[in-house]
């Protein structure tokens, strides 16, 4: 389905809950967030029946996130409902990594087909210190895991914050020469508590290619720019939402974990999905992609979304 600038959307990123084991500091409280009552988050059967109007709108990829979506009760429940899904071609699922040594297989055995595990920084000190509260070797059992899963073509999500993992660009870069992964740098948005950070801690994209002048190009993927190490197994993504404003190659649209659908990451607007069944359903989901804002104001004034990224699934 077109919406109404004329991009087809076909991905969906359907949060599953807003909590998390890590406290990350661009992302969550460093009390974390009080725990909803079960019945103001979707439960088991909503998310799987958003996910199949969905797919009867034109979406033909979903992506699980969270908060943290390996906490949430239910999950690979969640996961075998929504890739039985006639039409859905891909089952993704954004993780922090922590529990895959123990859920790699199980994800794999329920339909996931692709994962992208957030990893900040390849320090163990710094990455308590980012998380407040992670453990680095977790986050790196879970990788060897998925990959003995069968898990190809991961992604590893950095955000890049000056002043902190700045000088692990090179690192980052240079695991792809042995690993066939895709490392991702994700530049800084000012949404939530890091808005209010100092400016140097937001970096462009163009820290990367200075750092590792020897990446060459190669194809885009995605709101991905690619680049790739002479030689190596693997690729550098850089994704841009700042200096390089992709909206007008946005495809995707949002639903919450209480059940709002987003047609932007940084929009207030929400229209709420719960208590909607098949036609009904399915027309909320068409009047929210038809209204999906042409850009963000990231640039501008920032973001105008009210909440944190825990809160929408980023």
């Amino acid at each position: 389905m077109q919406d109404g600038c004329g991009r087809t959307i076909d991905y969906l990123r359907l949060s599953v809950t807003d909590l998390c084991n890590f406290r990350c500091r661009y992302c969550m409280p460093e009390n974390g967030v009080a725990k909803r009552p079960h019945g103001d988050i979707l439960s088991v059967e909503e998310i799987v029946e958003i996910g199949r109007a969905a797919v009867a709108c034109g979406i033909t990829k979903i992506r699980l996130t969270g908060g943290e979506p390996l906490v949430r009760r239910g999950i690979l429940e969640i996961c075998r409902g929504l890739s039985s899904i006639d039409g859905l071609h891909e089952l993704c699922l954004t993780t922090n990594g922590s529990s895959l040594s123990q859920l790699a297989q199980p994800l794999r055995d329920a339909g996931v087909q692709r994962l992208n595990i957030s990893l900040d920084t390849l320090k163990a000190d710094k990455f308590a210190q980012i998380t407040r509260r992670g453990t680095l070797s977790d986050v790196l059992d879970g990788l060897k895991a998925a990959e003995a899963a069968g898990f190809s073509d991961l992604k590893l999500n950095t955000v890049l914050i000056g002043g902190f993992n700045d000088s692990e660009i090179a690192d980052f870069v240079a695991l792809t020469r042995e690993h066939p992964w895709e490392v991702r740098f994700i530049e800084l948005m000012p949404m939530g508590e890091c808005s209010l950070w100092d400016e140097h801690c937001f970096l462009p994209d163009s820290t990367v290619l200075k750092s590792c002048p020897e990446l060459q190009p190669i194809e885009n993927c995605g709101v991905a720019r690619r680049y790739r190490l002479p030689g190596a197994a693997g690729t550098v993504g850089l994704i841009s939402p700042v200096s390089h404003d992709f909206c007008g190659e946005c495809r995707r649209i949002r639903i919450t974990s209480d059940g709002k659908l987003k047609g932007c990451l940084h929009s207030r607007e929400e229209l709420p999905l719960r208590g909607l069944h098949g036609i009904e359903l399915e027309a909320a989901i068409r009047r929210g992609i038809a209204q999906k804002p042409p850009r963000h104001h990231l640039t501008d004034g920032g973001s105008d979304t009210p909440r944190d990224m825990n809160e929408i699934g980023g």
